[in-house]
């Protein structure tokens, strides 16, 4: 239950930081930099519900070490991928940008980590 725990709590911050791009940001970001923020948002909350799934796996495979480690791999895509776009986007720093394909080949891996307790 501990993964539906964190998927909640990562889920209410991707709404929290969705609305605060559409109604916070609509006047002092670009509608590139907006962009930019809105596809932060929905891999958050796309990895968010990924979450879901894992906590869902491991009540099914409770002793499944890699249904653990696809949540870990998918929260810390969130953290760089997300993150990274969040920062780009509200500084401005294109450096920010070299960070976002670590979080999504974290995603990846999640993703297949996850595939493959499905035996």
């Amino acid at each position: 239950m501990v993964w539906v725990r964190y998927a909640s709590l990562i889920m209410c911050l991707g709404v929290l930081l969705g609305a605060f791009g559409a109604h916070g940001l609509k006047k002092s970001l670009s509608a590139e930099m907006i962009q930019i923020y809105q596809t932060g948002v929905f891999y958050h909350l796309v990895h968010g519900l990924a979450l879901l799934a894992v906590g869902w796996v491991a009540t099914l495979k409770p002793n499944e070490g890699l249904v653990r480690t696809s949540g870990w791999f998918f929260v810390l895509g969130i953290v760089l991928f997300s993150g990274s776009l969040y920062l780009l986007s509200l500084t401005g720093i294109k450096r920010f940008g070299m960070i976002t394909p670590l979080g999504g080949l974290s995603f990846l891996i999640g993703w297949l980590c996850l595939a493959t307790t499905a035996r």
